[in-house]
């Protein structure tokens, strides 16, 4: 699920430097023209190295965070919520029942498929497909049976990745759909893979969306389609240098409990995906959409079996569950923004 929200840029100012006569001759220069002295900057290069090394510190501590996060937090999202963990797509202005949520959760797959233009016909439709931040693989289950495709999915939570396979298993897809514990930023495919390249719910994880973006077009085979389905926050008006203080204080909570690094607007993904560049980039805001979810998710945790289920899960799923009230303030507020991002690789 904010870091580079806004950006601080520093400058040193350029001091000068005189040096008197006898601190000349201390530094050698005596016998030397003014011209030829050189002063050399003191070197920088330890304190990048200091900051790169913090920086993999940082990432592989989101990484343990959203592992260990999932990993606690999977049994109980499939308890009450079924194998698709993510957001379900509803008629705007319209109220829903508990059990209309899971079949909106599909009709997410579905409506996402058709934003991006991803064809039914036997001769097109994708072949190979890559679910990046799979869950416990639920849109790749899907995917596999709606295409006949064969379909990867990686995640960062052994248990989802464990779980996931268990459900292939039991559904008869062992031998069309895998999973496998992968880092998105560094995935274990080779070049041009994947006619379908899948992100429902995993950018907001990303440190770097930019490489993040990059990664999916590396594995995406000529003219094959990808889809980013994920939160952002609001694009900023020509006017804004960044968000507000108070809009960063909000998505800095919810960060915190959902280990979440930077985020980012619809717009910068636009940008990302122009700069890398990809065809027939577009976007919608879904906001609307999937404004039940939230409420559903917050009265489905105050039934006894979700409470008796959140209280089993341990502190980092109690911590996302107390924190959803957070989402619910950013989407009325404007400021979490759910958007999809689709474009196709040339």
């Amino acid at each position: 699920m904010a870091a580079r929200l806004h950006r601080h840029a520093s400058e040193l100012p350029s001091l000068p430097l005189r040096l008197s006569a006898s601190r000349i001759r201390l530094l050698g220069a005596t016998n030397r023209p003014p011209s030829a002295l050189r002063l050399r900057p003191k070197s920088c290069r330890p304190a990048r190295v200091m900051a790169a090394a913090a920086s993999a510190t940082a990432e592989e501590g989101l990484k343990k965070g959203i592992a260990e996060f999932y990993d606690q937090s999977s049994g109980l999202w499939e308890d009450i919520w079924g194998d698709h963990m993510h957001h379900g797509f509803y008629d705007r202005g319209v109220t829903a029942s508990i059990d209309d949520h899971r079949a909106a959760q599909i009709r997410m797959i579905e409506e996402a498929l058709r934003f991006a233009g991803v064809s039914d016909d036997p001769s097109k439709k994708p072949k190979k497909v890559v679910d990046v931040g799979c869950g416990i693989g639920g849109s790749s289950r899907y995917l596999a049976k709606k295409y006949e495709a064969q379909c990867q999915g990686i995640t960062l939570s052994p248990v989802q990745a464990q779980r996931a396979h268990n459900l292939a298993v039991v559904e008869g897809l062992a031998d069309r759909v895998t999973f496998q514990v992968a880092d998105a930023l560094e995935q274990p495919f080779s070049d041009g893979q994947f006619s379908l390249v899948w992100s429902m719910e995993s950018g907001e994880h990303m440190p770097d969306k930019k490489k993040f973006v990059g990664e999916l077009a590396r594995v995406a085979a000529p003219g094959a389609t990808i889809i980013i389905v994920t939160w952002c926050h609001r694009d900023l008006l020509p006017s804004e240098d960044s968000l507000l203080p108070e809009e960063l204080n909000l998505l800095n909570r919810i960060c915190d409990a959902y280990y979440l690094p930077s985020w980012c607007s619809a717009a910068d993904y636009i940008e990302i995906a122009q700069s890398l560049s990809l065809e027939n980039i577009k976007t919608a805001d879904w906001s609307e959409n999937v404004a039940p979810f939230w409420p559903a998710v917050i009265r489905s945790a105050l039934t006894w079996q979700g409470f008796t289920s959140l209280l089993q899960s341990g502190w980092k799923a109690i911590k996302g569950a107390l924190a959803m009230p957070l989402m619910i303030e950013g989407y009325n507020k404007k400021l979490i923004k759910f958007a999809i991002i689709t474009c196709r690789k040339p």
